[in-house]
């Protein structure tokens, strides 16, 4: 029989928030989870968190679970979700760091000099040393414990290519960052055409029918991880947010509309980012890798 628990890392301040953003306000990253699949005895980890103290407190907390870890799996190529592999692995020396084959050209990107100064310029002085790049999963499944968890391929989500990771003993998929629970989604880097692969992303993931979808970005009091009300959260916000763009004439219009609708999502910077990348100043800062 397997087992899912979730670590969730509470909101983090950044050093270096957008030009604009109101500098009597925090400006923070968003809650972030990595998910244990586990059996009797073996257990898998979905993503890795981005410092080393919440890397560190993570290893902790896999520890005592008293399991053996013998694979960490990156659903996406975004940083936030795999920079803190190398303290994982030092800890657990026999376990292997895999993405999908499509994932990791992505994953690799962000390890390059401009990607690496912009997580840097966010979290100065807390990132763990000496990156690692997940390598290629070799095959379809992963077991545990001679139960089979599947990573699935789903395209777009707040980046393409995403993957989630679906386990059909217990009806339930880690989402990495196709799906959001209670905090404003990543849209910094879409555009119409991208919200439309990210809306067929989520009936993906509904077709794998899923009781529970644990969120790579979860409101820390998020009630639960129920599918349905996760997925129609995220799939309402995808679809307000692009009407919003459409009829707005600004990042402001888009703010105004989205926080009326969705005021009680957590991480009030991420709609701001996402607002303001839909209409592009060319002296703003590059919006980068996030989500």
């Amino acid at each position: 029989m397997l087992s899912i628990d979730v670590f969730t890392s509470d909101y983090k301040p950044i050093a270096a928030p957008l030009p604009g953003w109101d500098a009597g306000q925090r400006a923070t990253w968003p809650a972030s989870t990595a998910t244990l699949v586990h059996g009797r005895r073996e257990a898998v980890l979905v993503d890795a968190l981005i410092t080393e103290r919440e890397a560190r407190d993570l290893t902790e907390w896999i520890r005592a679970k008293d399991k053996v870890l013998t694979t960490v799996y990156v659903t996406h190529g975004h940083a936030d979700h795999f920079l803190g592999l190398p303290v994982v692995l030092e800890a657990f020396p026999d376990a292997v760091a895999v993405a999908l084959p499509e994932v990791v050209p992505y994953a690799e990107e962000q390890l390059s000099g401009p990607y690496l100064a912009y997580w840097e310029s966010l979290f100065p002085g807390l990132l763990p040393a000496r990156p690692v790049v997940p390598r290629p999963l070799d095959g379809e499944v992963i077991g545990v414990d001679g139960h089979e968890v599947w990573p699935v391929l789903v395209g777009q989500s707040d980046t393409d290519p995403s993957s989630v990771v679906h386990v059909p003993d217990l009806d339930a998929v880690v989402g990495g960052d196709v799906a959001y629970n209670g905090i404003h989604m990543w849209l910094a880097q879409t555009d119409h055409a991208a919200r439309a692969r990210w809306l067929e992303a989520l009936d993906t993931v509904e077709a794998l029918r899923p009781a529970t979808v644990v969120a790579g970005h979860r409101h820390p009091a998020a009630p639960d991880d129920n599918a349905a009300s996760v997925l129609a959260a995220s799939r309402r916000y995808l679809i307000d947010f692009d009407e919003a763009v459409e009829a707005g004439t600004d990042a402001t219009s888009v703010m105004r509309t989205m926080t009326a609708k969705h005021g009680d999502r957590g991480n009030p910077y991420t709609l701001f980012a996402s607002a303001t990348a839909q209409y592009p100043d060319p002296a703003a800062a590059d919006t980068g890798a996030s989500g």
